[in-house]
Formats: C-alpha cells, sequence, structure tokens
C-alpha cells in the first residue's frame, strides 16, 4: 500500500493550492480517505474526510474553505484549499482507513491504516 502527496508549497495568505494524493496497492474505493495536518508543537488533527458513502466532513476552520474530493477512476484523493490563512500551515498528510469512523472518530489519527509521507503548506501573511 502506497500513498503519495503532491501539492504543497508556499503561499501568502488568501491563496489558494490544490493537494493530490495517489493511491496503489489497495482498493482505493472500499476505504474511507481524509487529509489530517499536524502543526509544529500541535497534535495531528482531521481536515476532511471522504466515507465510502461519498458524504464528506470538515473540521470546522476549514468549512467553507476547503473542499476534498476524490476520483476513483485515477486512484486520486484530492483537497482544493481556497482563502488560506497562516494558522492552515502545517504539513499535510493523507491517510486511508478501513474503520467504521462514527461521528467525531474521523479525526482520530489512530483510526487510519496507512499514511503518506506529508506535503508541507505554508501560508505567510
Amino acid at each position: 500500500v502506497r500513498l503519495v502527496e503532491s501539492g504543497g508549497g508556499s503561499v501568502q495568505s488568501g491563496g489558494s493550492l490544490r493537494l493530490s494524493c495517489t493511491a496503489s496497492g489497495y482498493t482505493f474505493s472500499s476505504y474511507c480517505m481524509a487529509w489530517l495536518r499536524q502543526a509544529p508543537g500541535k497534535e495531528r488533527e482531521g481536515v476532511a474526510v471522504i466515507l465510502r458513502d461519498g458524504s464528506t466532513t470538515y473540521t470546522d476552520s476549514v468549512k467553507g474553505r476547503f473542499t476534498i474530493s476524490q476520483d476513483n477512476a485515477k486512484n486520486t484523493l484530492y483537497l482544493q484549499m481556497s482563502s488560506l490563512k497562516p494558522e492552515d500551515t502545517a504539513m499535510y498528510y493523507c491517510a486511508a482507513s478501513d474503520h467504521v469512523l462514527l461521528g467525531a472518530n474521523w479525526g482520530n489519527q489512530y483510526e487510519y491504516n496507512y499514511w503518506g509521507q506529508g506535503t508541507q503548506v505554508a501560508v505567510s501573511s
């Protein structure tokens, strides 16, 4: 199983980035797919998730600014990030889970079986 992220970088506040995560080695559509992030000195937190039924959930701080999507034909997960803020600065990770993610569990890093290496996002003011 392999997850490979790309698309991170440095932008100014208000800018946009699109992260991509290409998966291989498992049946992509049978897993819940998520983006999590970790800022220096902070715990890893859930940003957004797509559940097996296609429904999506976002952490409150990114609602209305970020959009998670996936292309099952390409085994690729995306995170479109707009109106970026300095507090969005973090290492962003793609992750896959074969668990049943109930309620707020989707944001718990320990619910995920597979991880990418991460891609850095830096937003300057």
